[in-house]
């Protein structure tokens, strides 16, 4: 089997997430600067085997897309452009971050700790993955 990698879309920050080979286990894998991301995934394409990209789609509470919605749309064009024959998925990922900060205090960090918003985001791409594993 290959991997799953999931994708928390930022405007500066992107959190990316990866499953185990057997598709088990989702982990943060790390987080680029958004404009650094085809770069990172090209490279990471070239050694690794991913069979899906699963992308956020962060939305409000009345269900309208968010402000960085014009700019996942652009990035998926250039992604499937760059890797056709790798399937894209959406997935809701509202309240995501805020999971992934409680997860950073549930976890025992301390405050300073928790103030790396590049952890946040990398967990919150984690937090997606996991969501799309269990639907």
């Amino acid at each position: 089997m290959a991997r799953l990698l999931a994708i928390d879309f930022g405007k500066k920050r992107t959190g990316i997430a990866i499953t185990d080979e057997l598709q088990i286990i989702a982990s943060g894998l790390t987080t680029v600067e958004t404009e650094k991301l085809l770069p990172f995934l090209k490279d990471y394409f070239s050694k690794e085997n991913v069979e899906r990209v699963i992308i956020g789609e962060p939305k409000r509470m009345n269900d309208e897309p968010s402000e960085v919605t014009p700019l996942i749309e652009a990035f998926i064009v250039k992604f499937k452009t760059l890797f056709p024959l790798i399937p894209v998925e959406r997935m809701d990922e509202r309240f995501t971050s805020k999971m992934a900060f409680q997860t950073m205090i549930d976890s025992g960090l301390k405050k300073k700790q928790r103030q790396n918003k590049a952890l946040i985001d990398e967990i919150a791409a984690t937090i997606i993955l996991q969501d799309y594993m269990n639907k």
